[in-house]
């Protein structure tokens, strides 16, 4: 059964703006939220991810270049310590 009653139809229509004006305020501080924290990693400083992987793969080749140069001075050293000891024979 409906009612015509002004009274509950003006308290479902003032229910019902309040819900949208609910809404609008929650997806304005969302907005406002979101943009602080994005404001505030980029003041932090961080490296992106790509610059990152960059650095690392520099790192990780002169880690291997260095292991390479070691295997060839421990080479030459060799070579050099049995010339030395066919000399003093």
């Amino acid at each position: 059964m409906q009612t015509q009653n002004p009274f509950l139809d003006g308290l479902g229509r003032l229910a019902t703006d309040a819900a949208g004006a609910a809404q609008g305020v929650r997806a304005e501080v969302e907005g406002f939220i979101k943009q602080r924290l994005e404001k505030m990693i980029a003041d932090l400083d961080f490296v992106p991810r790509d610059e990152f992987e960059a650095v690392k793969a520099m790192a990780l080749k002169a880690l291997a270049e260095n292991e390479a140069l070691k295997a060839r001075i421990a080479a030459v050293e060799a070579a050099q310590g049995g010339a030395k000891q066919n000399e003093a024979v």
